[in-house]
């Protein structure tokens, strides 16, 4: 008999750590290899580890809520002796710069005019050496980190979060905490008899926190465009069952409509872009993200990555498993970060137009409503007539700080153009 150690494993570029959420089996269990083992949580998706020996689980060495980094051992697997594998070597993990020790006769550090001393012994939360070092140097005192939604695990201020913050500041710009608005809100909420109190999810918390601070930061802005779709519903009526022969897949509507927006964005490459203080970055990536609703009622935006470079099928497939893989919790960080622009398909549930809220740091975002059965007055060579024509309103907010309405309301109106100019005579 042999033992190995399972350790956390990396889940994506930006993950340092994760919060075990669940162990699914307990000590004496059996494992297989690739089997999972435990549920961990970081601030992009939960998700699944699975074991990488065969096994006996001996021991388990960090606990349920424990929060662990990326490398670090969890567990302990007894293993038949020579079926063992080489215990992978983690990636290595940059470790942040230690801020250097401060002498307990620091002077109080003067922010926005007042003394107040970065004494950390009365909060509640833990900030890193990094985030205590860059407070420090840019005079942002304990109360002031207390009033930053946190975006790292648990709720932790990152070095990002507080970079942000001081960048806001600079700016000018008023800057309203998630955590005191949820804290104390301006109307109280009023519970009766017979009232109901369902405690938030952390992916909940989550969500919550990061739609208050894009409308926080971003201005909205929202156009609207009605376009004829006819031509699509008829050629995906006309190929799906030949389409689901050839490739396997499901033809939906959903990679027709990524199809038009990616060519939007060629047309309008400046909506491509995010906003980095006082300056634009224009991507030069096209990464689609794609809204989906999980069973749980929460939202979850996996990224199709180089939308660009997918021919019809392709997306077909990776929107297919992208979708089935979301609402299976079965996302890898990796396929959550990263996106430039992003739709939501409203039309989904019925609805026939949406506003909804940018996904940040990204500058726009695309509803697709309903489509639905209308009367449309018709243009001929022998004059007007009215025809029974499939329709859809398309809703485009966007980031009135670097898009106005001009490019934001082109923009929407070229992806219509894009539909309604479908080739219905286009091969599969």
């Amino acid at each position: 008999m042999a033992q190995a150690e399972l350790i956390m494993p990396k889940m994506g570029e930006s993950i340092m750590e994760a919060t075990i959420l669940k162990w699914l089996k307990k000590p004496g269990d059996k494992i297989e290899q690739d089997e999972s083992v435990l549920e961990v949580a970081t601030d992009k998706v939960d998700t699944e580890v699975p074991s990488t020996y065969a096994g006996v689980l001996k021991e388990i060495l960090a606990k349920e809520g424990e929060v662990v980094k990326v490398g670090k051992a969890i567990a302990i697997i007894t293993t038949e002796a020579g079926a063992t594998k080489e215990t992978p070597t983690p990636e290595p993990v940059m470790a942040a710069k230690p801020a250097a020790t401060e002498s307990k006769a620091t002077a109080p550090v003067a922010t926005n005019g007042h003394a107040s001393a970065n004494d950390y012994k009365s909060s509640s939360r833990f900030y890193s050496p990094l985030v205590k070092n860059i407070a420090k140097e840019e005079g942002v005192a304990v109360a002031e980190l207390e009033t930053i939604a946190g975006t790292g695990a648990e709720g932790r201020v990152t070095k990002k979060d507080i970079l942000s913050y001081v960048q806001t500041r600079k700016l000018g710009q008023s800057v309203v905490s998630t955590r005191a608005v949820s804290a104390a809100p301006l109307v109280p909420a009023s519970i009766s008899a017979g009232d109901e109190i369902i405690q938030m999810d952390r992916m909940r918390k989550m969500i919550a926190e990061r739609m208050v601070d894009s409308k926080r930061i971003s201005p909205h802005v929202t156009s609207f465009v009605e376009a004829d779709v006819t031509g699509v519903v008829y050629w995906r009526n006309k190929v799906k069952n030949e389409f689901q022969k050839q490739t396997g897949d499901t033809l939906t509507f959903t990679p027709l409509f990524i199809e038009a927006v990616v060519q939007a964005i060629k047309d309008y490459p400046m909506i491509n872009v995010q906003v980095d203080g006082d300056k634009i970055i224009k991507k030069k990536e096209i990464n689609v993200g794609m809204a989906v609703a999980l069973p749980s009622g929460n939202l979850i935006v996996p990224v199709i990555r180089n939308a660009d470079q997918y021919s019809l099928s392709g997306l077909a497939k990776v929107v297919n498993d992208l979708a089935k893989r979301a609402r299976d919790n079965k996302l890898k960080p990796d396929e959550l970060a990263g996106g430039t622009f992003t739709v939501s398909n409203v039309g989904s549930f019925g609805n026939v137009m949406g506003t909804p809220i940018i996904m940040q740091p990204q500058v726009a975002i695309l509803a697709l409503g309903a489509v639905q059965k209308k009367p449309a007055v018709i243009e001929t060579p022998y004059g007007d007539s009215i025809a029974i024509r499939h329709k859809m309103f398309l809703s485009h907010s966007y980031d009135h700080r670097v898009v106005d309405g001009a490019l934001g309301g082109s923009f929407v109106r070229r992806v219509a153009d894009h539909l309604e100019k479908f080739d219905i005579n286009r091969s599969i």
